[in-house]
């Protein structure tokens, strides 16, 4: 997605370590215009596939998820990193590993919001080692559920994560293949 990576470009800032700070305008500060495109862009994407239910992890795929949902006209379910007394009824958990805040959590769904034979779209806005999503893929299969493809804004495709999935059968389409970038010149090299 040629808007996606203009934008990395123009305001994204690489930091040592491989992360990539798209804070002001995807994870932090969100732009909306350029989220209403990124929906579009996911319905155009998996419009081959019947989407009952979007899923991703709070807290920076929730407003991804959202605007994407409006596409397909249908419900987006988030994964809550911690327990709380709002939760309540059996629910899925799996663990997850944060490559950005290099900590692990048990991500939890009530049960009740993903049905068997449901069909799932799973939404995210990066893709670095595959954790979340792994986790994400988990809760699903736990649900009876159905993994209709994964959607990822921005992916790392210098690390294992889409490579993991893809290799599991899982459908990824990601809208930004990073395979490079150099925090001294302030420069990513994308995938065609």
């Amino acid at each position: 997605m040629e808007l996606l990576k203009e934008r990395i470009r123009k305001d994204g800032v690489i930091k040592e370590g491989n992360v990539l700070k798209v804070d002001n305008f995807l994870n932090h500060q969100m732009d909306i215009g350029l989220f209403n495109e990124i929906g579009r862009e996911f319905k155009r994407r998996f419009a081959d596939e019947r989407i009952d239910k979007i899923l991703t992890i709070e807290a920076s795929g929730i407003g991804i998820a959202a605007i994407a949902a409006q596409y397909f006209g249908v419900p987006v379910v988030f994964a809550k990193k911690a327990q709380s007394i709002n939760l309540d009824g059996t629910m899925l958990s799996a663990p997850v590993e944060s490559f950005t805040h290099k900590r692990r959590y048990e991500v939890i769904v009530a049960s009740r919001f993903l049905r068997p034979g449901e069909n799932i779209l799973i939404i995210d806005d990066f893709l670095a080692n595959g954790c979340a999503a792994m986790g994400l893929c988990q809760i699903v299969e736990a649900a009876h559920a159905r993994v209709a493809g994964i959607g990822i804004v921005i992916e790392k495709g210098f690390q294992c994560g889409g490579k993991l999935l893809r290799e599991k059968g899982m459908r990824v389409e990601s809208l930004a293949i990073v395979d490079g970038m150099d925090a001294a010149t302030q420069t990513v090299q994308f995938r065609d």
